[in-house]
């Protein structure tokens, strides 16, 4: 089995980081046949998503993503590969959020 572990820091807030993940786990749902639950909690929220090779946990606090994942033997194989679409998407959510809000500021200015 592989691991794959993924922490990413922001400044989103725990609002902002929820709409995120669960942006995410719709994504991963659509696109990689995921199973997803999602449980919101007070101070952080647990994203859990299965599939047959794969199981793992997404958990969302205020300043951060952490993302835990195990691959069966026959995807671990593919490890990097998973890992960097798996960077890659969470990194595009997460690039979005700050590009809007700078956008509705230059408006505001204008």
């Amino acid at each position: 089995m592989a691991d794959i572990h993924i922490q990413r820091e922001h400044g989103l807030g725990l609002a902002e980081a929820r709409k995120i993940a669960f942006k995410w786990a719709e994504q991963v749902e659509e696109k990689f046949d995921m199973e997803c639950t999602y449980e919101e909690g007070k101070t952080e929220d647990l994203v859990s998503f299965t599939r047959s090779g794969v199981s793992g946990t997404l958990v969302v606090t205020k300043d951060s993503f952490d993302l835990n994942a195990k691959l069966g033997f026959l995807l671990g194989a593919f490890k990097d590969k998973i890992e960097g679409e798996i960077v890659k998407n969470l990194d595009t959510l997460i690039a979005k959020k700050p590009a809007a809000k700078k956008a509705a500021a230059k408006k505001k200015v204008a």
